[in-house]
This record gives structure tokens, C-alpha cells and sequence, in this order.
């Protein structure tokens, strides 16, 4: 049975927390191949903890989290490690190692999960940088990058095994409008072009709505799913007057973000 019979990623009644905090229950939801999802909700309502244990970092203290098919709770030595190889993850801060040129830090991954030779590994690295637009960035330092292209070449890393599933953890965080906005047509291009599936935390409404093709929208108040569906639709239609405010980004004084 090929991959896109199922959906890119499966999460099923999810309890997630830690001791005997909880911090989200019964999170249920599919995100289909190709698929832009975006996973929002104010400030600590546990959008980047959900994604950890949606890659892995993380175990859950109750349900399943499926990846194109497989369980990834389930698998276990090298069968995990191929369940892990089929997307790629960019951390809030870009993760890249100081130590390293921009491309070293892009070829990590071939280094770990392949055999290729030196230079193959060097070409496809420079090829996923030509992608991001940061061809002539390979040998820089990222001391040397702005904050907008640690982020693309953050990216490039999580290309570099050619996944068909990307999470990004607060890509726009910390950027400035105009750079979020590249940041947010670069999505929308790998997606078009490659037919990638994002997983993308974000609270940015700017890019939700230049990104999303659909949300779930988290309740810290409750720790469940306010809303599920197309942002541009939820913002006039959802039947929580929260959510409406959210998406709108109006004030509410009565209900905790």
C-alpha cells in the first residue's frame, strides 16, 4: 500500500504532560499529504510540547501518533529510525551549530543516515541551500547569517534526507515582517513545487494566513482543540467567540490565552 493512502501524519487521543500535570488531553486529528496544517494557540497553551511528541522527542502519557502509516510509538531500533528519517524538524531557534559552516551544518544528516560519498553528500547539501536561496551562504559561519536565513538554512537541514514531511517549530519567531513574509512564500513554494506536508507552530497571523490550509487551534484553558478548519473560515464561522477573537486579534479580557 503506497504512502499517500494514508495521511502524512496521524495523532489519536493524545494525554499529554508530565507528573501529574496535564498539559493536553484527547488531541485527535489527521493531517493529509501535501497538506500546509498549522498548529496555533496563545502562549503556553503547549503548541511547540505537542509538536515534540509528534517527533518523537517526547512520549505521550495515553494514545498514538502515526507517521504516513507507520506507528511511530510502536517502532522500536531500526525500524524507528526509518519511521524517523521520513520527515525532517526545524527548531524555533534554528538549532545550527556554531562550530560549523552552514554547509556542514546541512550535510549533518547524510552524514548520520547515509553512506554516500564525501562529495555527494556536499552536492545534494548545496543543492537543498539553493533551494532556500542561500547558494552563496554554504561556507559562512552562522554568526555570519541574519536571523531570516539561519531559519531557511535551518530548513535546508531538515531537507537534506528529502523527507515528504517537515515540522517547523516558530519559523517566524523573532524575524521581522518583511523576512517572515519570505520566510512564508518559501513554505508555500516547497510545498507547491515538492508536494511537502508542514507541520508548522506558529501564533503569527500573518502567516497563518498565508500558509494554512488548515489549523487546529489550542485551548490552554481547557488544554483541548478549540477549533479545527480553515483559518479565513474559523475567523467568521467558529462557534467559540474566542477563537473569532483570536483570529481577528481582538482583545477578550475574560478568557485566559
Amino acid at each position: 500500500m503506497s504512502e499517500s493512502v494514508h495521511p502524512a501524519v496521524r495523532a489519536r487521543a493524545l494525554h499529554i504532560g508530565y507528573q501529574n500535570q496535564t498539559v493536553l488531553r484527547d488531541i485527535s486529528f489527521d493531517v493529509a499529504p501535501g497538506e500546509v496544517f498549522v498548529i496555533l494557540g496563545g502562549s503556553g497553551c503547549g503548541k511547540s510540547t505537542l509538536l515534540k511528541h509528534l517527533i518523537g522527542l517526547y512520549e505521550p502519557i495515553e494514545g498514538e501518533i502515526w507517521i504516513a502509516g507507520e506507528n511511530l510509538l510502536a517502532a522500536g531500533g531500526e525500524h524507528r529510525r526509518r519511521v524517523m528519517q521520513r520527515f525532517g524538524t526545524m527548531y524555533q531557534s534554528g538549532a545550527l551549530f556554531g562550530s560549523m559552516t552552514v554547509l556542514e551544518n546541512v550535510r549533518l544528516p547524510l552524514d548520520a543516515y547515509t553512506d554516500l560519498p564525501e562529495r555527494a553528500k556536499t552536492l545534494v547539501a548545496l543543492s537543498k541551500l539553493r533551494l532556500v536561496g542561500l547558494a552563496g551562504s554554504a561556507e559562512k559561519m552562522p554568526s555570519e547569517l541574519s536571523g531570516g536565513m539561519r531559519k531557511r538554512a535551518a530548513i535546508a537541514r531538515a531537507m537534506a534526507l528529502d523527507p515528504r514531511i517537515l515540522f517547523l517549530d516558530e519559523p517566524s519567531a523573532g524575524l521581522d515582517p518583511i523576512t517572515s513574509a519570505g520566510l512564508d512564500a518559501l513554505i508555500n513554494q516547497l510545498s507547491e513545487r515538492f508536494g511537502i506536508t508542514f507541520v508548522v507552530v506558529t501564533h503569527e497571523l500573518p502567516s497563518i494566513y498565508a500558509i494554512a490550509d488548515r489549523v487546529i487551534m489550542l485551548d490552554g484553558r481547557t488544554k483541548t482543540v478549540a477549533a479545527e478548519g480553515c483559518p479565513h473560515e474559523l475567523r467568521t464561522s467558529a462557534k467559540d467567540p474566542w477563537v473569532r477573537q483570536f483570529l481577528s486579534r481582538e482583545a477578550h479580557e475574560h478568557r485566559a490565552a
